[in-house]
């Protein structure tokens, strides 16, 4: 597989290549995500058949809920990924925007669990807004926390 974009994480046991990048990313308010990465967790959606890791014994799971699982790694701690576990669920990866090694031409286009967005911050420019109830109900099973 040619690569579009390669990254790693912070100590390069977790090595990244993406086939085919988006050329947008989102970002989820949702406390689960905040507590995760200590912000708004900047995700990009890749999906299965694109992505290749290296160093896979590196990747540490947490099932942060039935229906979910937040990856790391386990040497440096860098947030790696999201996943939806549940049946029928789609296999995609969120993963870390920052993992990438270049996020040039990659924009800021949606933003989901908005209700939830702390007034700290804020990001420039327009995007899509969904608050929790609207994106959970685009979920095959609407699950809850």
């Amino acid at each position: 597989m040619t690569a579009d974009r390669t990254g790693h994480c912070l100590c390069g046991g977790v090595q990244i290549a993406v086939a085919t990048v988006s050329h947008e990313i989102g970002a989820c308010h949702c406390e689960m995500c905040r507590r995760w990465t200590g912000s708004a967790f900047v995700t990009m959606m890749v999906p299965e058949a694109a992505l290749t890791v290296t160093g896979a014994e590196h990747v540490k799971a947490y099932a942060s809920s039935a229906w979910a699982e937040r990856c790391f790694c386990g040497t440096c701690g860098s947030t790696l990924w999201y996943r939806l576990t549940g049946p029928g669920m789609p296999r995609d990866y969120y993963m870390a925007a920052g993992l990438l090694d270049d996020l040039n031409g990659i924009r800021l286009a949606h933003e989901i669990y908005i209700d939830r967005k702390p007034d700290a911050w804020s990001f420039a420019g327009p995007t899509h807004q969904m608050t929790e109830a609207e994106f959970l109900a685009t979920l095959p099973a609407s699950p809850e926390e």
